[in-house]
Order: structure tokens, then sequence, then C-alpha cells
């Protein structure tokens, strides 16, 4: 419990004390208070994190292609809220999504790596819009 194995994002929630890791090795989200660990979700393929102002936990998953969101203290099977439809290139699909980020509205911000894209999904929706790249890799400004 006290060992990391590939940890790849944190959270540091200043108001409870506590940090919350994404230890993508060993396939967990894992909770850090006061040199006390606990595993809050666990058989997952987390990359990203993200906390939204209502304490709503957001989880990149780069196997399952998708980003769910927990309750604090509810931590059963999430609610998908980006992706979750396979690996792919439409508008409701990852193809390896990294990095999180939730605006006030509670819209999803996604790195999709796989597809040289960044996503947004608003708050309900089934599928998100491209908000920058998508022209393939590369170094050129599009």
């Amino acid at each position: 419990m006290d060992q990391l194995y590939l940890p790849t994002d944190v959270i540091v929630d200043s108001q409870n004390y506590l940090i919350i890791i994404a230890d993508l090795g060993n396939r967990r989200v894992i909770q850090w208070l006061n040199q006390n660990q606990q595993i809050l979700i666990d058989n997952i393929d987390c990359n990203g994190l993200a906390m939204d102002k209502n304490g709503f936990l957001y989880v990149s998953d780069w196997v399952r292609h998708e980003v769910r969101r927990w309750k604090m203290g509810e931590y059963n099977e999430g609610i998908v809220v980006a992706g979750g439809n396979g690996q792919g290139d439409q508008l409701n699909q990852f193809s390896i999504p990294t990095f999180i980020f939730v605006d006030e509205d509670q819209s999803v911000y996604v790195t999709d790596a796989g597809n040289h894209r960044v996503m947004k999904w608003i708050k309900y929706a089934k599928e998100g819009r491209i908000v920058a790249g998508e022209n393939d890799e590369g170094e050129n400004l599009n």
C-alpha cells in the first residue's frame, strides 16, 4: 500500500489534507492522508485525474477509452461521462485518453493522445467536440 508503480497524476486536496494519486502500474487510484493509504478505485488503467468544485473525482482509463466520475466517498463503478464507446476517432470515442480538466459547468476537457486532439464533453453529452488538434500528428500550429 505504501508503494507506487508508474504514478501518472496527482490531486492535492488542501481542504481535506489529502493526496489522490493515479497509480497506473498498480491499476488503482489511492488516497494518502497523513501517511495512511487507502485504495479508492481498483482495477482501473488510470492515467489522468481531476476534481470539480462539487468534489466529484474524474479518472481517465486509457484501456477502456473513457472518463468516469465518482462522488467522493462512493467508489462503486462510477459513471461514464466521456467516451466509453470503444477505441476510435469518432466524436463519441477516444484513443488513449490521458489528462483531464473539469470547468465550472462540469464540462470535461480530455487530451485524446492517440487521436492527437483535445475534446470537450459538456455535462450529460453523448459525444464531445474537438477544441484543438485532430489534423494528424505534427508540429504545425493546426
